[in-house]
């Protein structure tokens, strides 16, 4: 009984630190959106772009040298804790570490040497002060991971705060100092020193939070020499512990720059393709995919996390049913959890739809591309549905075993988009539209496949009205009533020129607050969703609660 007891708080042990981390990313995501309007304004679209195009190749050098290392060093630790090998476990650590310093290393040098070749142009200038960040987040993922094995999320969500924080705050002052010291001469010139003090942002966060890291290891170093030195295990050698490290290192290394890849030669494509064979001025490429990548799609990056952590929170109740119950029960979760993620995402998706410019007026209020930005959104926002359905049915796949399926689903779903981003920049006019374009069609591509896999294994059984159609219908209705709300408002006080961007902050607020009342009332009255559908919302409690007190549930 005791034993049951001590598994039962284990496991919700393990969910609670999941939690933390889930939620430490989407602050860190919410950070990351509300800096980049201020940067935005200093930096102007020609400099995101700029910015975006370098970051996504540091991202792929970063991806193989250094971000996989938080799960794949905490998947070996933990094993080795498992059976309290500490001293293993330590020195699997510090053999991570030499790892790190290698391949860190050979990433900055190919990143600053190779950086013409990677990108076009004035965004080579920009790539190259991303070098030294590549080696210091070798060390930083290790010691995350470290404290991952140990089971305590707080010290890697944490950091990632802390990290985001400093990144936006340097980011912001750097741009500001740089672009002063070149004045209003050059825009192309001041957009590309903007960038530059972008770049260093990213590498001061990753800085910053590696000090806090060690200050946290070297806290804790009494406690794991002491249980170092009365290990009396077998010990390991160097070599095993590397060996062991490049074994499980490199599938996380293949999965994870699949999944990554498709950004990085979007950018690619689009811009040697409009430079090099169209001719387009470097600067308007800049300009256009600066729009889509730092403004469109990073307010679509939102909806997407608020998803997937909703999805992340609930993949241990998934695995748990999986291991007690069996697949037959383990479907029923998956279909209640598609339903849940769903009634969270459609309406995302339609609210961002029907409040586009309005959204992207707070956020990034630059009059010269609003109406493009706020087009680019609104194709873009169905991707929060396709995305999150994806997360729930990758991370499925993963659970019954099928590890490598959503690896060759993102694989295929990579060369259509691949093809298909390069006949529309080669025989139609459409630019950074084509690049919503393939982004839809690749988020679709992933979430059909992906389910297509599931069900062969998971007898899935959806509920079409109540998973689809309802949850359907009552963001329709929600997004009607936001965007007649938001229109009435602006019509009778947007006359007033000077206080156009309060009005249209306060007509927006008024119209979510007024679309989440009417989008729950609608679903609920129309059976689309009970208590206990509300109840599994991460803080469903809570909503639940409030929904009785007005009486909608």
């Amino acid at each position: 009984m005791d034993s049951n007891k001590t598994s039962e708080n284990s496991k919700k042990g393990l969910f609670v630190q999941a939690g933390i981390l889930a939620i430490a990313g989407v602050i860190s995501r919410i950070i990351g959106l509300l800096y980049r309007s201020p940067l935005t304004a200093v930096i102007g679209d020609e400099g995101n772009g700029y910015y975006s195009t370098a970051y996504n190749f540091y991202s792929i050098v970063l991806l193989i040298s250094s971000y996989s290392i938080p799960s794949a060093i905490s998947k070996i630790l933990s094993g080795k804790l498992a059976v309290k090998e500490y001293r293993n476990a330590h020195k699997i650590f510090r053999a991570a570490l030499v790892y790190v310093s290698i391949v860190g290393l050979l990433g900055a040098l190919i990143l600053f040497f190779g950086a013409d070749f990677l990108v076009v142009g004035r965004s080579a200038t920009v790539l190259r002060f991303f070098a030294p960040t590549i080696f210091f987040f070798g060390f930083l993922g290790v010691l995350r991971g470290y404290f991952q094995a140990h089971r305590t999320m707080v010290p890697t969500s944490i950091s990632q705060l802390v990290e985001q924080v400093f990144n936006a705050i340097v980011s912001i002052t750097g741009a500001v100092i740089l672009t002063g010291m070149v004045g209003e001469g050059d825009p192309s010139k001041r957009a590309v020193y903007g960038a530059i003090g972008s770049a260093l942002g990213t590498g001061s966060g990753v800085l910053v939070a590696l000090i806090f890291m060690f200050i946290v290891y070297k806290f804790n170093s009494s406690n794991i020499h002491r249980r170092i030195e009365s290990d009396e295990s077998e010990d390991m050698g160097y070599g095993q512990a590397f060996l062991l490290i490049l074994m499980v290192v490199t599938p996380f290394i293949l999965s994870t720059f699949i999944y990554n890849v498709s950004t990085t030669l979007n950018s690619t494509f689009f811009t040697r393709i409009l430079i090099n064979v169209k001719g387009m001025e470097e600067s308007t490429v800049a300009y256009q995919y600066g729009i889509f990548s730092s403004k469109a799609m990073v307010i679509t990056n939102l909806p997407i996390a608020l998803a997937s952590a909703a999805a992340a929170a609930m993949i241990p109740e998934i695995s748990a049913t999986l291991a007690k119950d069996g697949m037959d029960e383990a479907a029923k979760t998956v279909a209640r959890v598609n339903r849940v993620i769903l009634m969270i995402s459609i309406p995302c998706a339609v609210g961002l739809f029907a409040l586009a410019k309005p959204v992207m007026m707070i956020l990034f209020p630059q009059k010269a591309s609003l109406d493009e930005a706020s087009m680019l959104l609104m194709f873009l926002a169905i991707t929060v549905v396709f995305y999150s359905l994806s997360t729930v049915t990758n991370a499925v796949l993963q659970g019954i075993g099928k590890v490598y399926i959503p690896v060759i689903n993102a694989g295929i779903s990579l060369i259509v988009q691949a093809a298909l981003l390069v006949l529309l920049l080669l025989y139609t006019n459409l630019n950074d539209i084509a690049l919503c374009i393939v982004t839809i069609t690749y988020s679709l591509m992933m979430c059909v496949l992906n389910n297509f896999f599931m069900k062969r294994s998971l007898d899935v059984a959806t509920d079409i009205k109540k998973t689809f159609v309802l949850p359907a219908f009552s963001a329709i209705v929600m997004g009607a009533v936001a965007y007649g709300i938001h229109f009435v408002f602006m019509l009778l006080l947007g006359h007033l020129e000077r206080g156009e961007y309060f009005i249209n902050l306060i007509a927006t607020m008024v119209a979510v607050v007024a679309a989440v009342v009417v989008y729950f009332t609608v679903l609920i009255k129309s059976g689309g969703a009970s208590e206990e559908d509300i109840k599994r919302f991460p803080k469903g409690a809570s909503i639940a609660r409030i929904l009785k007190k007005f009486k909608i549930l």
